[in-house]
């Protein structure tokens, strides 16, 4: 039985993550690429079944947010805003990546809101055989070279071009939002800049991790960023490299 420490939280978060990203992988096998729509779909549906359940059994008096969940768990819950702790998931974040054969950059997120503010989480990369966790951070090795940015390979900003000219950087195309924090976690790239649309679930969980491993995190302006809203929807974010933080944000309000 899984017990109420922040220790053990994040061992919940860990294996759920993991958990699940090896039965999504399983699933791409069985299925394979023929019908990515209903790939896509059967993926959605499967890992949320399995957190759901997962959670219902370990933490029966936690409330929980996911993006695929009905209800009380979806994006229409009230109780979890009087609730001290929410479960805020994305079970399968990348489903578009998730269905093309050869993609790794889809992940499974796991995150723990308690008390006001984030207290654990976990984003799998299944597919990349990795589980980032925030009790056992990887801290990003020293950069070299021109500013790497990450950036959405569907839906990038507008104002990206000319952030990327002022800073003189290079912008990389990845694909789910926990693939492109997580690229910032392990250094492969140096930040992850995103407007136009998300919601707490596609970033609740990355930015845990992020924050563990000393990175910036804030909305896009510079205000904080906070979870377990009424509304859900979380627009815009940017995690970076501490030192790297004011000149972006600077950068990003002149691109703007």
């Amino acid at each position: 039985m899984w017990n109420h420490t922040v220790a053990d939280d994040a061992g919940l978060a860990r294996h759920l993550a993991g958990e699940t990203g090896r039965e999504l992988l399983a699933l791409r096998e069985k299925l394979g690429f023929g019908d990515s729509a209903q790939l896509r779909r059967e993926g959605d549906l499967r890992g949320n079944e399995i957190i759901l359940a997962a959670l219902a059994e370990a933490r029966p008096g936690d409330a929980v947010l996911s993006e695929e969940g009905e209800g009380e768990n979806g994006r229409s819950g009230t109780a979890r805003l009087d609730a001290a702790r929410v479960w805020i998931v994305d079970p399968l974040d990348g489903t578009r990546e998730f269905g093309e054969s050869g993609r790794t950059d889809w992940a499974v997120h796991v995150a723990l809101w308690a008390d006001g503010d984030l207290a654990v989480g976990a984003v799998a990369l299944p597919a990349q055989s990795a589980v980032l966790v925030s009790d056992r951070p990887p801290v990003p090795a020293p950069r070299s070279g021109p500013i790497r940015i990450a950036v959405s390979r569907s839906r990038p900003p507008a104002f990206l071009d000319a952030l990327a000219v002022e800073l003189d950087a290079e912008l990389v195309p990845i694909g789910s939002a926990g693939a492109k924090v997580s690229a910032v976690v392990l250094g492969k790239v140096d930040a992850y800049v995103h407007a136009g649309g998300q919601y707490e679930w596609d970033s609740a969980a990355p930015v845990a991790v992020a924050r563990a491993s000393g990175l910036f995190t804030s909305r896009i302006n510079g205000d904080p960023l906070t979870y377990n809203n009424p509304d859900p929807r979380l627009d815009d974010l940017l995690v970076c490299r501490s030192e790297l933080a004011q000149p972006i944000l600077a950068a990003i309000a002149d691109a703007r």
